[in-house]
């Protein structure tokens, strides 16, 4: 009875060790590590699988010792492993602060003059009082800037009506009954938890598409890279540009956004849940290397004569709002994130994004987004530089 106790609980242990290597995906992806911290993980649960099956069927004259030896020896790798799956642990790791690099978005502001938002000829609707407060992510402000520009009245217009904050004080705000809508690409698991803590509804309302796309420097020679290669980058198993036919690229430096931006929620969706590394030791430069502003400036950081790194965004962000002509954007399984491959959504990572609401729009709010939702507001979202619906 004591055996058939030990073989099921090994089946246990063992079974378990099998679901979380093939969850976390080393199983699937054991020919893409080409680091030892990205295969640490790895190494440190088939420790804790060994020790758990020698406690099991531990066979010493002194088993009081033993068992006390394999159970620290089991909590120490255990309690490494937890941090070891984000890159945590590594010991040179360090903290580097957020840049605060950013495009001017008073250039778009809806009533300024020589202002970079679109304006139409006409509309078929103004609002002259109870004009819905809109906030919303950097990327999309040259969005609803221009909706403020074709249907508010300029005269009962101020400025606190179409701010800017950011997308993740914007949400705070929404929640908060603070502003009426939000523009954004989506909500983060952690600002969707926190509405409904605060007992708010958030309805999405899709005005338009965007793809999510991947950018390296200008001279790296990489075009394309696949679904399951930009996983395995973000999840440390692929470390070094050599394994994706950057010979001399070096170590890879994969940049990262701060938690709850629509960038990082758009990444968080493609990885599905596997941990993301965080960023590893990063070469010394002159300018911050990890932040929300300074992605686009610093993706194309020379160093030791080549491009390594590799970061994300949004297309519109990328190409028209904040530009780096030493930068590119690259095909993912074989498809470019041009207009019409996002329009025919064959590019893999083409997304809608949204007005958002807290409860179901009434009022000059629905009056804003049906406007928005009319050919006129489709209109304005195509002459903005984004995708209207329906394409």
């Amino acid at each position: 009875m004591k055996k058939i106790f030990k073989i099921v609980l090994t089946v246990i242990v063992i079974a378990a060790y099998i679901y979380i290597t093939y969850r976390l995906e080393y199983l699937t992806q054991i020919t893409a590590f080409d680091n030892i911290v990205g295969v640490m993980p790895l190494i440190l649960l088939t420790g804790i699988l060994g020790f758990l099956i020698a406690l099991i069927w531990k066979r010493y004259k002194n088993a009081e010792t033993s068992t006390a030896v394999l159970a620290v020896l089991t909590v120490m790798w255990s309690v490494l492993f937890i941090p070891a799956v984000t890159g945590n642990w590594y010991p040179l790791a360090k903290k580097h602060p957020r840049g605060t690099d950013e495009p001017d978005i008073t250039l778009y502001e809806p009533f300024r003059k020589e202002t970079l938002a679109v304006t139409l000829s006409s509309s078929s609707v103004k609002l002259s009082e109870d004009l819905p407060v809109l906030d919303g992510a950097i990327a999309l402000y040259p969005v609803y800037s221009g909706v403020v520009r074709a249907i508010y009245d300029e005269e009962a217009f101020t400025p606190e009506i179409a701010l800017n904050t950011n997308t993740v004080e914007a949400f705070n705000r929404l929640i908060a009954n603070d502003c009426d809508i939000v523009f954004a690409a989506t909500a983060s698991e952690k600002q969707k938890q926190a509405a409904e803590a605060a007992g708010a509804e958030l309805v999405f309302t899709p005005i338009g598409k965007e793809a999510f796309v991947f950018l390296v420097g200008k001279d790296n020679p990489v075009e394309n890279l696949t679904f399951q290669q930009i996983r395995n980058i973000y999840t440390g198993k692929t470390a070094y540009w050599n394994s994706l036919g950057y010979k001399d690229g070096g170590k890879i430096i994969a940049f990262i956004r701060p938690e709850g931006s629509g960038s990082q929620t758009a990444l968080q969706s493609i990885m599905k849940g596997l941990p993301i590394f965080k960023p590893q030791p990063l070469p010394d430069a002159d300018e911050n290397l990890v932040g929300n502003g300074s992605l686009m400036r610093q993706i194309s950081v020379r160093w030791n004569g080549t491009q390594p790194a590799l970061g994300y965004s949004y297309r519109y962000f990328a190409t028209s709002m904040y530009p780096n002509d030493d930068a590119k954007l690259i095909a993912i399984d074989g498809v470019y994130p041009s207009v019409e491959n996002i329009s025919n959504e064959s590019y893999p990572f083409t997304y809608n994004f949204y007005a958002i609401t807290n409860g179901e729009p009434e009022g000059n709010e629905k009056i804003v987004i049906d406007w928005i939702l009319s050919p006129e507001g489709q209109d304005l979202i195509e002459k903005t530089g984004y995708i209207k619906l329906g394409e």
